[in-house]
């Protein structure tokens, strides 16, 4: 099976920027494929937290019929009120769906969610379905889930993010796609990802601790900075921010340090 390629999903709201992405691997199924739209596809959703929440919300508002999961069931109460419906089970969630969404925490959780014989979506999932774990995860479990998903004619896309809940909300997250033949090196390019945006982001603390203490105007100092080499993806998203002390999260410090650890 070919590889997918690395795409920016410049926004979730106009869905066809997003989905289509999936289709061909049905055109690889013993199954006969079917176009990808609202009409004939039922889509499921594993983990409705800050980031899973925003990018339901983007998939009810184009029309698909969702139905959601998550362990704390209040959390997904949002997306029910939108029109989502709600599972108990990641196999029951899996058994009214055609592709099957995971976003959670820690490798443990995707392959809880994903591969309990018992409540785990692979298990409710019919042939020919396809999981979509967009967690930043370990290698060796994407291979393992492929592995199992082949095994019931079911294919995985292994596709973790980049761009935090901003870029949930505003539909414009960077997702790592990739297929069988590149189920291990697909997660590395996530992985290389983090490891820059952490010492990107680093970096761009110190100097602004550095320009305080040193009595310069930090606004002046970063919007200096931010046409030069120094400039960065993080400068223009948080150094206004920090100046305002705005600090709501957009990811977790621990999720960045499982991410590191896997490294």
């Amino acid at each position: 099976m070919r590889s997918l390629p690395i795409y920016s999903a410049h926004s979730l709201d106009t869905i066809p920027n997003f989905i289509p992405h999936l289709t061909f691997l049905l055109l690889h199924m013993a199954t006969s494929a079917e176009l990808i739209n609202p009409s004939v596809t039922r889509l499921g959703w594993i983990g409705t937290g800050l980031m899973g929440r925003s990018m339901c919300a983007h998939l009810i508002n184009a029309g698909y019929t969702l139905t959601v999961f998550n362990r704390t069931l209040s959390k997904a109460q949002p997306l029910v009120d939108m029109g989502a419906r709600l599972a108990q089970t990641p196999h029951d969630l899996a058994a009214q769906s055609d592709i099957v969404f995971s976003i959670v925490a820690y490798p443990s959780d995707v392959s809880l969610v994903l591969l309990d014989p018992t409540t785990g979506a692979l298990s409710g999932l019919r042939p020919g379905g396809i999981l979509v774990d967009m967690t930043t995860s370990e290698p060796s479990l994407a291979v393992e889930i492929s592995a199992a998903a082949s095994s019931k004619n079911c294919s995985l896309i292994d596709a973790p993010v980049s761009g935090g809940v901003r870029g949930a909300k505003n539909g414009t997250l960077a997702i790592f796609a990739g297929g069988d033949e590149a189920v291990v090196n697909r997660p590395v390019h996530e992985l290389a990802n983090q490891i820059t945006i952490t010492s990107t982001m680093v970096g761009l603390v110190e100097g602004i601790v550095y320009s305080h203490k040193a009595g310069m105007n930090v606004a002046s100092f970063l919007d200096a900075i931010s046409t030069g080499a120094a400039g960065s993806k993080s400068l223009d998203l948080h150094g206004s921010r920090i100046l305002k002390r705005d600090f709501e999260p957009g990811f977790f410090v621990n999720h960045f340090v499982k991410d590191l650890g896997i490294c």
